[in-house]
Formats: C-alpha cells, structure tokens, sequence
C-alpha cells in the first residue's frame, strides 16, 4: 500500500485550550501516522468559532467552513476523508469533496451509543453521502443504514500508546482504588447502578468519583485522576448492545487500570474473566470490588493481561487500517476479530 493521505475532520478541541479530553480522531490520527500514511486535520468546531463574524454568529461560521473544508480537501487531496460527529458540516459539502477529489472515499465514524435518537439521525443523515459508515455498536442495527452505494460496520473504540502511558498493573499506592467519571444525561442507568452500588461499598474504600451529581474532572487532570487510580467502572448509559462501550474502557484497561464492566455487551467475544471483570448485578460488582480491592495480586494479574489483550486487539494502527482497507473494497491484511460485523 502506498503512504495514503488521510483527511481526519472532527472536534480537535483547539478553544479548550489544553484542557479537553483526547479523543478517538486523536487516536486514529496517531495510528494513520504509525502506518507510515499522511495525515491532515481540520477541527470543524472550532473552525467555524473562528470564522463566525464576531465569533457568536454561528450559522455564517458554518457556512464559510464547509467553503474551507472543501476547499482544503481539493488543496490536498486526500484518499479517505474520515468524518467524525461534525453537525456543521453539510452533506453538499461532502458531495462536493467527491466531486473535487476523484476517487475519495469518506467515512462517518460515530462513537455514542446507537440506542439514542439523537445518534441514529446523526447516521442516518449521512447514509446518502458517505462511502462508509462505522459504529461504537455491532449487531443488526448495523442493516439499517446499508444501502447499495455503502459499506457498514462496527469498530472498536482504539488505543495509542502515546495516549494510554500509563501501566497501572504494575503500581501499588493509588490515591483511589475505585474511579468513574462521567457526565449524566438522561435515561441514563448508570446513575441507578450507582445508587444501588455504594450502599454496598466498604466505607474504607476510596472512591474516585467525578461527575454524575460531582464536580467533574476534563483533560490533563482526568489523566492524573486514572493514573492514580487502582480499579475501574466502564460502565454505559445504555447496556445490552453487543460490544458497545464508550471510550472510558480504553482510557481504563489501555492504563492497566483493573477494569469491571456489565457481562450482557458480549465483550466476552474479546476479553475472558483473566482480562476484565464482569458482573450482572449491584452485588455481584460490590462483591468483586472487594475481592480485588483485597487480593492485591490477582488485580494486578488481571490488570495486567487486559491491558496487554487490549493494545494487542484494539491499536489504533488495527482499527484505522481496517476501516480503511473496508471502505477501499481492498482485502483484509489481517485477520480482524470483528470484522465479521461488516454488512456490504
């Protein structure tokens, strides 16, 4: 293969001014750069911020931003575009890049939790005018955005080691032996799960909480917050969707954080009980969490081989180079365990 250009527009943060959270576009960038392809970015929040007359007249900002996305597409010519969420670019903007660029192949990527309306209009708004389109969620609902013209498919949320540095597995004093972080939304069973579960909590426990009615911790302090911390909760707004989980389970397992996560997302597929802890219900977790809060040597056993199943399985140099090698019709270079989610 040769060194592929890769466009990569999303939310790169730039107006959080070091203080946002390194995300997926982040991650697969770093992975595009390890395969030896270029790379170039173009973070369409912020550029239409930039661009808006007076910087609060947003509807003007967005319409001179899809001018310079288009613009900077013809200008560089990328072989695949890979679109993030990115609700102010429209798709005549995309099926000008088509135009402009012959041959480009773009990619809507979307990482939030397919149960939402608000995700699966956000997908369905790009059927028309993207070659592929790839979700945090595997199963059937993958069909109802496959039209003749596309290709649809599930991918796993990838890993970087410039990103996840920490090894967790291999310390021994933490500020915290429990961590979550999150920001409530609605229909949220976390927020239940977490009711249920701390009444059931040893009180010497220390939990590192944020968010969910806490103040919450974004960027630089979110990684010291993890880096500190022994065990893990990866759990989701919404449970029960084959393989789905939100990026907190690279951010948890990728640092060697022990890791318990809801055993009904069939990651089993994945990760055996040696690799992440499962549970089912509020007890079972209470249960668990004492068990490993007590057993110093079998957290750090199971920590350990999560964290190196996790960088092995979900690299982000995998994930980019299958998504790629998808959406170019081209063979698979290696075997992906799930690539069996692709519907053509």
């Amino acid at each position: 293969m040769k060194s592929l250009r890769i466009l990569f527009v999303g939310n790169f943060l730039i107006r959080h001014w070091g203080n946002g959270r390194t995300g997926i576009d982040m991650r697969l960038a770093a992975g595009a750069l390890r395969n030896g392809w270029q790379i170039h970015t173009f973070s369409e929040r912020d550029v239409t911020r930039f661009l808006a007359p007076l910087g609060f007249m947003r509807n003007l900002g967005a319409q001179m931003m899809n001018r310079r996305l288009v613009q900077t597409a013809k200008n560089w010519k990328p072989d695949v575009v890979f679109l993030s969420h990115c609700d102010y670019v429209t798709n005549a903007a995309l099926e000008r890049i088509h135009a402009v660029v012959p041959g480009v192949k773009i990619v809507h990527i979307n990482c939030d939790p397919v149960a939402t309306g608000h995700c699966c209009a956000q997908i369905a708004r790009r059927v028309p005018s993207c070659d592929a389109i790839f979700v945090t969620t595997a199963g059937d609902k993958l069909k109802t955005w496959k039209t003749p013209q596309n290709v649809v498919g599930f991918y796993p949320n990838p890993s970087d080691r410039s990103y996840e540095v920490e090894d967790n597995s291999q310390k021994a004093d933490f500020t915290y032996d429990l961590f979550f972080a999150g920001r409530p939304a609605l229909a949220d069973a976390r927020r239940e799960l977490l009711d249920a579960l701390l009444p059931q909590l040893d009180p010497k426990v220390r939990l590192g909480f944020f968010g969910m009615g806490r103040p919450l911790v974004v960027g630089r302090a979110y990684e010291e917050a993890i880096a500190a911390s022994k065990m893990g909760l990866s759990i989701n707004r919404f449970e029960n969707w084959k393989w789905y989980a939100s990026d907190r389970i690279t951010h948890l397992m990728g640092n060697g954080v022990l890791t318990f996560q809801y055993g009904g997302n069939q990651m089993q597929d994945f990760f055996s009980d040696r690799e992440t802890v499962y549970f089912h219900t509020p007890a079972e977790l209470a249960e668990k969490i004492a068990y490993y809060n007590a057993h110093d040597d079998a957290r750090r056993a199971v920590a350990a081989a999560g964290r190196a199943k996790y960088h092995a399985l979900f690299d982000a140099r995998r994930v980019v180079k299958y998504m790629v090698e998808t959406v170019r019709g081209e063979a698979y270079s290696e075997a992906y365990e799930w690539a069996q989610e692709v519907v053509r």
